[in-house]
C-alpha cells in the first residue's frame, strides 16, 4: 500500500473519516468525531514531540503592532 500525503488538516480528517488509514491531527478538530463514534483514539499513551513554533516574517522592522503582540506572548510562553 502507498503512503497518502496531504498539505493539510482538513484533507487529512477528510481521508481518515472516508477510512483511508490512520492520521494524525489536532484534538479539538476531532472530538466531535471522537464523541459520536465515527472516529477511535489509537495509540493514546504516545504523544508527538513539540519543539516549539517557529515564526517567519521577511523584516522586524515592517512588523506591524500586532504581529509584534502575538511574537512576544509566544516568547513568554517558553
Amino acid at each position: 500500500m502507498e503512503e497518502v500525503v496531504f498539505n493539510s488538516s482538513a484533507n487529512r480528517l477528510d481521508a481518515v473519516l472516508s477510512g483511508i488509514g490512520l492520521a494524525y491531527l489536532p484534538e479539538d478538530m476531532v472530538q466531535d468525531y471522537v464523541k459520536s463514534g465515527e472516529l477511535i483514539e489509537v495509540l493514546t499513551d504516545w504523544c508527538e514531540p513539540f519543539d516549539g513554533y517557529y515564526l517567519y516574517y521577511p523584516n522586524r522592522q515592517l512588523s506591524s503592532p500586532a504581529f509584534k503582540l502575538v511574537a512576544d506572548a509566544l516568547r513568554i510562553q517558553k
